[in-house]
């Protein structure tokens, strides 16, 4: 019991474990620090609340999660949808705003919370992967763009909507700071050579501290000596948060709960992929109830030290567990050495311009972006391929409204398969070469009447019991002369009170044309229903078959004693 509380206690540590965990932690905390000050930017947020949130949140969904290489902090695309949810409420930078956000965060706490209470986590499974990447690459775009407004040091407030922005950007060509964008050019393509050259070096702090180191020296922050000056950061709180109180009243609780929701199943949804795409790498068994436990404990932990909302970082995972991370114990060391920055070295980085932060966004959400998968998805399956590019879309043309993106592409996705149920795949049947009763119509074969054999993929409810009835008429009008129709049932995985009344009469209409229906390799589930219905006594237990060879032998058998059949 003790271990289900803390399963931490779980842990298997050794000295050489220890080590391991050690370098794993600093390892990621090099990367987490200058990436934790750029989303928070992304997300409208003074930079010192996403090093908060790469504090407290990073060891408790640690402590608490399931996971020995998951790394909980900020994260590009869930700053986009911050963004997207404070921006109608209040204006960026000021202390509604980050207020809001913090309450956002508390409520994304309580969601996750009721999710591992209620042991809900199977929700997350009415958010398709098509759907969720569609939103991640049209995320990636819109990040992408708001990024390069920074690089190009353009004086414009973002109305969020990509087009309208994109637009304004064209029009205003002579507010192009060079300076910002030389710099912004210089230091992406110095992050993408050196995530191919030096992987396991952190470019982005170094790049970080060059790029500060040069504003200090060169005034390049200072209208007094260059025209166009540089948007640096400025001041960073020294120290460790101080637990502030986040609960929202009630207005806000409704203007925040729809933008809550949307990152807590989102949020979550991609928490559990990381975790899930982790655990296959190091064969450990993953607790999504657990998970969902830890999740709502960080963002908690976020809340009430004032931190941005967190999730499952997909990026910091990977190098987590690449580092040789062997247990959560990494994840807490990645917490402390937040702490020793923001106890020793948040002065450095006041002179850190703006623009590099954009660039650091910008080379995250390049390794997000994934168009061949995209469209792999409709090559896959084009009820899949098409919700996921109804997604893209709509996330692009809905923005700042991102909840809508997502919610047109998980009703269309939910619609597809609804459709899908709604008319199985009802085949006739006939003698393969190999032996086996398939498709005739997609293997060209020879139908055979001795019984008609007739399949049905999938359950039999009352969506889909209509739709079956017509296709078992239509086939029987297509040989008007058989006498005998079997219904294989051995691809039937369940049947409801509807589809049982419907075979009862389908039974019915078959004798009123002198047409015996014969059921082959009823499934033990099915079977009790269909003797709790009484269509076992209807239709009459000799009707009954194991296989269709013996359907076969007895239609040859009641046959003999008549004058003659034929097809």
């Amino acid at each position: 019991m003790l271990k289900k509380l803390f399963p931490f206690l779980n842990w298997q540590l050794s000295g050489e474990g220890l080590r391991s965990d050690l370098i794993a932690g600093l390892t990621v905390a090099l990367v987490l620090i200058p990436q934790s000050m750029a989303y928070a930017e992304l997300a409208g947020l003074p930079v010192w609340m996403g090093l908060y949130a790469a504090f407290l949140p990073v060891i408790i969904g640690g402590l608490w999660g399931s996971s020995d290489h998951l790394q909980t902090g900020p994260g590009a695309t869930m700053a986009l949808i911050i963004s997207s949810a404070l921006l109608p409420l209040a204006a960026v930078g000021s202390a509604e705003y980050a207020s809001l956000a913090i309450q956002l965060g508390f409520l994304v706490g309580i969601i996750w919370a009721l999710l591992a209470l209620f042991r809900l986590g199977f929700v997350i499974n009415f958010l398709s992967r098509p759907v969720i990447e569609g939103f991640i690459n049209a995320g990636g775009i819109l990040i992408a763009f708001s990024q390069i407004i920074k690089i190009l040091g353009v004086p414009m407030e973002r109305s969020g909507q990509i087009f309208y922005d994109l637009v304004t950007l064209l029009r205003n060509p002579s507010d192009i700071n060079v300076l910002s964008l030389v710099v912004g050019g210089i230091s992406l393509a110095l992050l993408l050579l050196g995530r191919r050259f030096f992987p396991k070096i952190s470019m982005a702090l170094l790049i970080v501290v060059a790029s500060a180191a040069a504003v200090y020296f060169l005034g390049w922050h200072d209208p007094a000596r260059v025209a166009a000056p540089l948007a640096i950061v400025g001041e960073i709180p020294a120290g460790l948060p101080r637990p502030i109180w986040p609960v929202p009243n009630v207005e806000n609780l409704f203007l925040l709960l729809p933008g809550a929701v949307t990152f807590a199943f989102v949020g979550f949804m991609e928490t559990c992929s990381v975790a899930r795409g982790i655990a296959a790498r190091s064969h450990q068994k993953l607790n999504v109830n657990q998970e969902a436990v830890g999740q709502s404990l960080a963002s908690f932990a976020a809340a009430f030290s004032g931190g941005q909302p967190i999730n499952g970082s997909f990026s910091r995972s990977a190098l987590n567990f690449a580092s040789g991370a062997k247990s959560g114990l990494a994840t807490v060391f990645t917490g402390i050495f937040v702490a020793v920055f923001l106890l020793v070295c948040t002065p450095a980085f006041y002179y850190l311009p703006k623009t590099v932060l954009a660039t650091i966004i910008i080379a995250a959400v390049i390794k997000l972006m994934n168009f061949r998968k995209l469209a792999s998805f409709y090559r896959i399956n084009r009820g899949d391929g098409s919700a996921a590019w109804i997604t893209f879309g709509a996330t692009l043309v809905f923005a700042p409204e991102l909840e809508k993106g997502i919610l047109l592409g998980a009703s269309a996705s939910i619609l597809y398969h609804l459709f899908r149920m709604m008319r199985p795949n009802v085949v006739t049947l006939g003698r393969h070469p190999d032996g086996a009763l398939r498709d005739a119509h997609l293997h060209n074969l020879e139908i055979d009447y001795l019984p008609l054999a007739i399949r049905l993929d999938g359950r039999l409810f009352f969506a889909n019991a209509t739709y079956f009835e017509d296709q078992v008429h239509e086939a029987v009008e297509r040989a008007p002369d058989v006498r005998y129709v079997a219904i294989i049932c051995d691809g039937i995985n369940a049947i409801d009170a509807s589809g049982a009344e419907m075979l009862k009469e389908l039974h019915g209409q078959l004798k009123h044309r002198d047409v015996q229906l014969m059921f082959v390799g009823v499934k033990n589930l099915m079977l009790s229903i269909v003797r709790t219905s009484g269509l076992e006594d209807l239709v009459g237990a000799e009707n009954f078959f194991g296989t269709y060879e013996n359907a076969k032998e007895a239609v040859v058998g009641r046959l003999s004693s008549t004058d003659h059949y034929s097809i």
